[in-house]
């Protein structure tokens, strides 16, 4: 355990930071999930909606990298696409 006040309030700004960023994660992974088993093509392009706004500010938090956000997006626009013809 930290010793040094500065030390402590770290270890407390971290474990804050793991919780929220867990919690983003898990929204993230549902939302993606959520277009992945819709069934009708509105309900995958409102699924899409969402995730892709996830993605961006996930991006934008540094949460994961804004390449792997592009790729998520563009790979789900396709099933959205598959579903809709």
């Amino acid at each position: 355990m930290p010793r040094i006040k500065s030390a402590k309030k770290a270890m407390r700004q971290g474990r804050a930071r793991h919780l929220r960023n867990r919690a983003q994660s898990s929204a993230l992974r549902t939302a993606l999930k959520r277009v992945r088993t819709a069934t009708t093509s509105e309900q995958a392009g409102e699924a899409y909606r969402v995730a892709a706004r996830l993605l961006d500010r996930a991006a934008r938090k540094n949460l994961i990298h804004h390449n792997n956000a592009a790729r998520h997006k563009s790979r789900l626009a396709a099933v959205v696409r598959k579903l809709s013809k």
